[in-house]
């Protein structure tokens, strides 16, 4: 069992359906029936990563009664008393679905709960319970334990992969963010003043209009591509996500005005996101807005952060029911809802535009 389970984590490469396998193969071959995974983070924030068989009282309204509240092998993960394998003598959530008569539990009346770790670090619970079984022995305990080592390590091994992918990702970016510098953005710098010294030199008024033009187009390539180069590598992240959007909205020749409610420290995906849709909504406003003031608030809390940015410009006819109106604002929403945020968008002709984005973390 171990050797199969062994091999169902070493080809996994995302921590959600390699949980769900894993936990649907050690109910077929362990002879418990249920099963459900807690991955809890560092600031002890919980979520259900997977769960399998359910009774009714704790699958209802998608897993409410466990998603929701506390219980003693939560508390005993935050506060390190919970280090090994254990039988859960008294669970609150069953204890309350069967008090309140919320579906029936299927018999289930306790439930061994063991950590997921891997070395010194921890990730999160493995719970299985079975119809009338009040206590694990110490072999099954010490097996539950063995397939959480082996889950604890995966997720490790996953998390550490998704890191190396986003520095590799981090560092193409910078490189093709310096290539572009160094060569197009040399050149179209060199074409500007190129176009500018021929207008001076010519007396023909059609010739000068030429350069011009030249010039202009030039010109306009030219902030387009840092634009470009500051979407690839941007200049002022390290130093805070605000900073970095009112940096973008200056070199775009916007106004942005910023307020901060709350401490900004956030996971590294979380603030990509942030600052990937601030850039598109700037861009969108320089566009089409007609107007030079953005306003951006930013609100964070204990389990979610909301960003909000808006315009005084022209606005647009929005439908909610309808397809979104252009490609960026669509990526901007499925950038959001891929990280399990909330998007939504307010504009009326003549009133503006407000994008609110609401990202848990």
């Amino acid at each position: 069992m171990l050797k199969e389970i062994a091999e169902l984590l070493n080809e996994g490469t995302e921590i959600s359906p390699l949980l769900s396998g894993v936990l649907q193969k050690l109910l077929q071959v362990t002879g418990v029936t249920t099963g459900w995974i807690f991955l809890i983070s560092p600031d002890g924030r919980h979520t259900v990563a997977s769960a399998n068989h359910l009774p009714p009282a704790l699958a209802k309204n998608g897993c409410e009664p466990l998603r929701k509240g506390g219980c003693w092998c939560i508390e005993g993960f935050r506060n390190g008393s919970l280090t090994k394998a254990s039988n859960i003598i008294e669970c609150r959530r069953i204890e309350k679905a069967i008090k309140q008569n919320e579906g029936g539990t299927d018999g289930i009346t306790h439930h061994a709960t063991i950590p997921l770790q891997s070395g010194e670090e921890v990730f999160g619970l493995l719970n299985v319970a079975a119809p009338g079984k009040k206590q694990f022995s110490r072999d099954e305990l010490a097996l539950l334990e063995s397939v959480a080592l082996q889950i604890g390590s995966a997720i490790k091994r996953i998390r550490l992969t998704k890191k190396e992918q986003e520095v590799a990702l981090i560092e193409e970016r910078n490189r093709l963010a310096r290539d572009l510098h160094d060569s197009v953005n040399q050149l179209l710098f060199s074409l500007t003043l190129t176009a500018r010294g021929g207008a001076e030199m010519t007396s023909d008024e059609v010739t000068k209009n030429t350069f011009r033009n030249i010039q202009g187009l030039a010109q306009e390539a030219l902030t387009e591509m840092r634009a470009l180069i500051w979407q690839l590598r941007p200049s002022g992240l390290e130093k805070g996500l605000i900073q970095a959007i009112k940096g973008y909205g200056e070199m775009l020749g916007l106004n942005v005005s910023t307020k901060l409610s709350g401490v900004l420290a956030l996971p590294s995906l979380v603030e990509e996101a942030l600052w990937r849709i601030s850039q598109e909504a700037l861009n969108n406003s320089k566009r089409h807005s007609g107007q030079e003031h953005v306003h951006i608030f930013i609100k964070v809390m204990p389990c979610e952060v909301l960003l909000i940015i808006s315009d005084d410009g022209c606005g647009f006819l929005y439908e909610k029911d309808r397809t979104l109106p252009t490609f960026g604002i669509e990526s901007m929403r499925e950038r959001v809802e891929a990280l399990g945020g909330t998007f939504r968008l307010n504009s009326d002709p003549g009133k503006g535009t407000t994008i609110y984005v609401a990202m848990p973390y």
